[in-house]
């Protein structure tokens, strides 16, 4: 990725946690970065192809946070939900932000590839290990919209709370997979 290609992405990502999701645009990121809106266009052909490589670049697996390569099934999908909804959390309509990609990235759909070989190689049917594979990053997701656009973490529902009433459903999810795997 170029420097100035970075600098763009970088200024969107601090500008969506300054304004959210709705009030980030073009003209206002270029005005951020003191250029017309135009020369964004050089760097990313519309918004939604930024909004994709801010998406990208949040999801892009952290060496030292990403579940080891060869884990159990169950520990890869609860290191991905959980990697997810804290990489959401960080940042203001973080959840909103994915939910709305067209284009994940290569590592996403490379990530999403190898969590369906690890179910199947365990033995989940393949159909069940991609839709199981999918129901997860959909909770992950879904969950996080609601802690998102209720701001519970302002009205007094703590963390902890939340973050074991997450685990649990996911957990409820893990169950439902753990019960098809063929003998």
């Amino acid at each position: 990725m170029g420097q100035r290609r970075a600098q763009v992405l970088q200024a969107a990502i601090e500008l969506l946690d300054e304004v959210g999701l709705d009030a980030l645009t073009m003209r206002l990121l270029a005005s951020r970065l003191g250029v017309r809106a135009s020369a964004l266009y050089r760097h990313y052909p519309s918004k939604q192809a930024l909004l994709d490589a801010m998406v990208a670049h949040l999801v892009s697996p952290a060496d030292d946070i990403a579940p080891l390569p060869d884990a159990p099934w169950d520990e890869l999908l609860r290191g991905v939900a959980s990697g997810m909804r804290e990489v959401m959390l960080a940042h203001r309509d973080g959840a909103r932000l994915l939910s709305g990609f067209q284009y994940p990235g290569d590592e996403a759909v490379a990530a999403f590839q190898h969590l369906i070989a690890a179910l199947t190689a365990a033995g989940v049917p393949a159909g069940t290990a991609a839709v199981a594979v999918d129901t997860v990053m959909a909770y992950a997701n879904g969950y996080t919209i609601e802690e998102q656009a209720r701001k519970t973490g302002v009205d007094g529902w703590p963390r902890e709370h939340r973050d074991r009433a997450f685990y649990d459903g996911l957990e409820l999810i893990i169950t439902g997979v753990r019960g098809s795997l063929s003998s």
